[in-house]
Parts: C-alpha cells; structure tokens; sequence
C-alpha cells in the first residue's frame, strides 16, 4: 500500500570529505533504532560503508541508500562520498532528492569540495539545511562558518541553533549543548557512553531555561530569525509587532515555506561524533525538508513529438508510471538498477518502456534496499526509491515509464574524464575477461571510461583522479581476481581551435557506380565555454525535404567532430554552425552528405589551426604557517598560481591553479615539504592552454 507523499522524505547527506557525513548518518541510524550498534568510521563498522576499500579507506566512495522513520515520517536517506573523484556518486544522486543535509566541518569551514556540493544542489534545485558540526574540535568557529557559508555560497544562513560553548572539553569554555531558537531553550544531550549504554531509547535531550552568559547571543539571533520570517508569514510580522508569543508551529511552518522555496538555509549545530545535535538534525529533516508532494511535478519531453513539447507527471500513485534509473550495481545474477519512481506504480513481474532506447523492459523484481541489505516487495509507489532486477538495455539516466503514456525525464550530465592509464592483463587468456568486467564496471560508473587503443592494442581506462583509478585497479584484483600491470598515469588532453574559420567541404566522385555529389558549409571558432563541441545548425530551409537534408547535415558535422582535432584530442570549447549549403540536382544521398561533412571538418582544422588544453586543477592547501613558504615554492616549481590565501581554523588556506600534469604524486610532495602536517584537496576547474613541449609530444 503506497504510503502518504506527504510523510516521505527523500535526502541525501553531503560535504567535503572529512566533515562528519558518515558518522552523521550512522547516529541517524543509531536514534532512529534503524541500527542498535554505533558503528564508527575508523574502525570500518558502519553501516553505508560496507564495501571492503571504504573501510580500509575510511572515506565513502559509493553512495549507498538506507531507509528509517521518525516523528511518523519515513525518510529515505543517501550518504554520499565527500572525494572529488568521486562526484559523480553525488550527481546522481542530487538528481533524483527532494532535500540535502549539507555538512560543514566547524574547524574548517567551506572547503573546495562543499562548494562543488553546494553548486549541485542548486543545479537541480535541491532545497536543504545545514549542519555545522564538529564543534567539538580545536579551533572551531561556528559563526565563523555561518559567515563563510553566506559570503562563499551566496546562500542565506537562517540560524535555528547556536553552541553553547565551542572547542573540547579541555577549553576553557567547551562544547557542550545547543541554544534552539524556536523554542528558545538551551538542550542538553547525555554523554556519549551514557547514550550507548541506555540505547536510543535513554538518549534523551535534555530542556532547560537559556544560561544568562548566553542570553544576548540568542536573543540576536532570535531576533533576526523572526525578522526574516516576516516576509514568509504575516500572522508572525502581526505577532511579533506587538510582542505577542510566537507559537513554535506557527515559526516552524513559516520556515518550512522558506526552506522550500530555497530562501533561506537553516543551520544546525552539533558534533556527531559525540552524539550532540543528532535529535534537533532528524527533526529538522521532518518539519523542514520537502516531501515528495511539496516539489512541483516531474518535467520531461513527450517522445512521442518530433517538435520538442514539455509534458509533466504529479507524484501521484494513481497517475501514469515514470521513474529514473540513477545508480546501476553490477552483479553476476542480474544488475540492480536503482529506480526513483516519481509518478505512479511500478509492480514486480510488470515490463515498463525505455522511450531513449526504444525498448521495453522487464521488471522482474523489486527490491527494498538498505545499505547492503534487501527486503523483496512487490509495488513501488510515487516517491519510492527501489531497487529494480530485470532490465538489460537502460544505463544511469534513461527513463523508465509507462508505454501507454511515455515521457523523456531529464537525464545526468557527468563531468568529463581528466586522467587516463594503460592497463593490460599478466596473460592474454585474460583478456577476454578484463575486457567484460571493464564493460561491467562502465555500467556501474558514468565517470569511468575504457577504450582499447588501436595504435598498441592496449586498454586505456580514465576516470576522475589518481584514487578513482586506484579504486578500479583494486577492485579489479580484488573482486574478480584479475592481474593487470598498470602504466603511468597521464592526463586527457583537449583541443580547441586557434582562430575562427570559415570552411566548405565538397564531393565529387564515382563510388561503386554512384555519382556522390555534396557540399558542407561549416562555421567554428573557439568559446570560453567549458565544455564539448557544439554543432549547431544555422539553416532552416521552408521546405521539408531541405530541412530533413539541413538536420542530417549537422548531424554528420557533429560525428564527424567527434573524432577530435589535429593531434587526435578530443575538442573542447568549440562551437560549430552549419551553414547554408548549394544543394546539386538530384539531392545527394546520405553517403555523399557524410563524406562532405568530413572533409569540411577536415578543411576547418587544417585552416583554423589547433591548440592543445591541458586539465587545470583547483588546489586547496591547508598547511600551518612555519610551512607556508616551503608549500608555496612547491606549488610554483608545479606551474601552479596562487590565487588566495587566508587564516581558517587558526591554519593557512591556499587556493591555487595548478596543471593537472604537473601534480601527480603531490599527496607524497605535500606531505615530505610540511612534514606530515599540511593536508590537501584537488578538484577539476577547466581547461587551459598546453605549454609548448607537451603539445611537441603530439607531433
């Protein structure tokens, strides 16, 4: 029986790596009795991270979904890696939540990675709340970060809670309970061995009057809250101009509008690790947080036009079925295909449509999952998340709907790859089977790329970073058994164009007794966009055989683009126009139009000239400042520009821009140059132009 839209939420934790996600969701699990044993991350006991590399690791690298209940409300959770390179966990599954926790470490504040985070979820329009956590750590300064969160993200912070105290217990004045500025009483939790002895069910939060060393802090706070929910509740601007009590629900309600309509960010405190703050977050995800009834319906294109017409499905049970498939595990007995159901019901043993594919489907099972456990069902309804066995043509991305009524959802955009290595198999009996288990994993990860190289018969497989392709190679020793000596890594390079041209590629010749006659007209010049070639097409003829002659004319430019530029890259930040073109009597055929449409790509580079992009990197050094000088120098001598340093939780904080190329091994560099002590993330930021001696390897 489908439940009520309005009693489900569907979440997802993010961050930076390190700031708490992890142990956040297993004291979710923990005071929800989901799980009665706290599992901690650096003993690899938890629940999300059960893969055997995340728990050597200590880091998340797949996200994984798990399911609880609270206040009445069933809250289907995703924990999501925190690693750059491993993004697109996080992609995906923004694209598919109503709501996010975002977490920021209260001694580091806004890092690289929390922004990248923060700019998904605007992407998709994720509605979310905030919890600074880690509060008590050494150096940590929650409204320091409140102020970061504002200024960096360009969000705007709407204080619920502020610490009382801030620091470990040695300070003078340490964490250790939360002012909540609703019901403007300080709370107080019970020691975390106190918690663990007595179960969630003893892990009480404690409620008392506001400490008077506290009352003008609040009191602040307090007020600028209600003021800015004047502007989402005239009920609470009436009560407030007259000094009249504001019901708690009333405030709640109001800031519930205001989180979903993405105006404000709540922010929370706490330290998960020692179990404060754990109460106030899982209320905070039931009264402020979306449910699947409260975001607009689903959006997608009616496949059934050939003009492109926006149709829409509700979050309703009863409505015509449409889901997403987002994540894809691979596995001996049948691909697990994680499904958001967004409209209607998807019943086990039914067949659904691929409209992308053209093809049906079959649903043969479906499964509840949590985290490396199942429970069979047999329906999914309107704002589920499922597991589904049973399709073999859809990939992350595609559309599964209702062939009676079919709608095209939006797909996932994932970034593209910028380091590649060799890898080839000890023997060659293997090879047959390296080359299946790499088309397996492709499957499983959108960000993985293998191809095999024609020129030295080797596989190249590229992926988002040096610990991506770490993962891969690990995991193929260790899953499936296979030995494979692996190549120094080396970076993706780009092509772009070096001056606009204007090119037309022609036809003429007798091929197997056809005359094949064409001529392409293309316009190109290179863009400050980053991202792939474009084709667009300039030329709209009335008639309707020049139109379908115009369309397959930019669609063979745009294949024949694909085979990259003059040194073989791939291009990048180019756009291409077809423009009109004299068409011969008869009109060409489909041949002779692909053949011209080569050779204008051809003519093109060769009159526009090329310019090799190299993949730059967005550095973030945290380093204390006897090693300042030393982490700077190294940086320069690695082409990198400096491009801001400042003071965050009492250590120094370089950004920088630096070749990708250039910064392979740097987690040893780093670490030699500061003796152990400075600390580093990486992140992709575009591309840039080549020195010279890298683009002479081409030649």
């Amino acid at each position: 029986m489908a439940r009520k839209l309005e009693d489900i939420r569907n979440i997802g934790i993010v961050a930076h790596i390190d700031a708490g996600k992890t142990t956040l969701t297993e004291r979710l699990l923990f005071y929800t009795k989901t799980s009665h044993r706290l599992g901690e991350v650096d003993r690899g006991t938890t629940i999300t991270d059960f893969d055997p590399e995340e728990q050597e690791r200590g880091i998340t690298i797949y996200s994984a979904a798990v399911s609880f209940t609270w206040r009445d409300v069933t809250v289907n959770l995703i924990d999501t890696p925190g690693h750059v390179d491993f993004t697109a966990e996080v992609e995906r599954s923004l694209r598919v939540l109503d709501g996010a926790v975002v977490v920021f470490s209260a001694r580091e504040g806004v890092e690289a990675q929390s922004e990248t985070v923060w700019r998904q979820a605007d992407k998709y329009g994720v509605p979310r709340i905030a919890l600074v956590n880690k509060l008590d750590r050494e150096g940590a300064d929650f409204f320091g970060t409140i102020d970061q969160i504002e200024k960096r993200l360009g969000a705007k912070p709407l204080v619920l809670q502020v610490p009382q105290g801030m620091g470990p217990p040695h300070v003078k004045d340490p964490f250790r309970g939360i002012v909540d500025l609703v019901e403007m009483q300080l709370l107080t939790f019970p020691p975390k061995d106190e918690a663990l002895a007595g179960g969630a069910a003893l892990a009480a939060v404690t409620k008392a009057p506001i400490p008077a060393e506290l009352a003008d802090v609040a009191g602040e706070y307090r007020e600028h809250l209600v003021s800015t929910l004047f502007d989402f509740s005239d009920e609470i601007a009436e009560l407030a101009l007259n000094d009249a009590p504001i019901p708690p629900d009333l405030m709640r309600k109001a800031i519930r509008q205001a989180t979903i309509r993405r105006k404000v960010v709540p922010i929370l405190a706490g330290s998960a690790l020692d179990c404060i703050g754990i109460q106030p977050v899982l209320d905070a995800i039931a009264w402020y947080l979306p449910s699947p009834a409260d975001v607009p319906p689903v959006e997608g294109l009616d496949p059934a036009k050939k003009v492109a017409t926006t149709i829409s499905r509700p979050p309703d049970p009863k409505a015509p079925f449409s889901g997403l498939v987002f994540k894809i595990i691979a596995e001996k007995h049948g691909d697990l295909y994680f499904v958001r159901v967004y409209s209607g019901t998807l019943a086990a043993g039914s067949r659904a449509w691929n409209p992308l594919r053209q093809k049906k489907e079959n649903i043969a099972q479906l499964w509840h999952v949590q985290a490396d456990r199942r429970e069979q069902i047999q329906e999914a309804f309107a704002g589920d998340i499922v597991g589904v066995i049973g399709p073999r043509a859809s990939i992350t991305g595609d559309t599964l709907c209702d062939a009676a009524s079919p709608i095209l959802l939006e797909s996932i955009r994932f970034p593209e790859t910028v380091i590649s290595m060799a890898i080839e198999p000890d023997t060659s009996l293997e090879r047959k089977k390296l080359a299946d288990v790499l088309e397996m994993m492709k499957r499983q990860d959108p960000t993985f790329r293998a191809v095999e190289s024609e020129e030295t018969g080797q596989t190249l497989i590229s992926g988002m970073g040096e610990l991506h392709l770490e993962v891969i190679r690990h995991r193929l020793e260790r899953d499936f058994k296979l030995k494979c000596r692996v190549h120094k890594p080396r970076v993706s390079y780009k092509e772009t164009l070096e001056r606009p041209a204007t090119v037309t590629g022609s036809i003429n010749r007798q091929v197997g007794g056809q005359n094949l006659v064409a001529s392409v007209t293309l316009r190109a010049e290179a863009t400050a966009e980053q991202k792939p070639v474009t084709v667009e097409q300039g030329w709209f003829p009335e008639s309707e055989h020049l139109g379908s002659l115009a369309a397959l004319m930019t669609e063979s430019v745009r294949e024949a683009a694909e085979r990259g530029g003059l040194k073989g890259c791939p291009l990048w930040g180019v756009r291409i126009v077809v423009l009109e073109s004299p068409i011969p009597d008869p009109p060409p055929s489909d041949v002779a139009v692909r053949m011209a449409a080569a050779e204008a790509i051809d003519r093109l580079l060769e009159a526009a000239g090329s310019v090799l992009l190299e993949p730059v990197m967005r550095v973030e050094v945290t380093v204390p400042e006897e090693h300042l000088g030393d982490v700077i120098n190294d940086l320069q001598q690695r082409r990198a520009i400096i491009t801001n340093t400042e003071i965050r939780g009492g250590a120094n904080v370089l950004t920088a821009e630096a070749p990708l190329a250039s910064m392979f091994g740097y987690s040893a560099a780093v670490r030699s140059v500061s003796q152990g002590r400075a600390s580093f993330t990486m992140a992709p930021l575009k591309y840039g132009p080549a020195p010279a001696a890298a683009a002479e390897a081409f030649v």
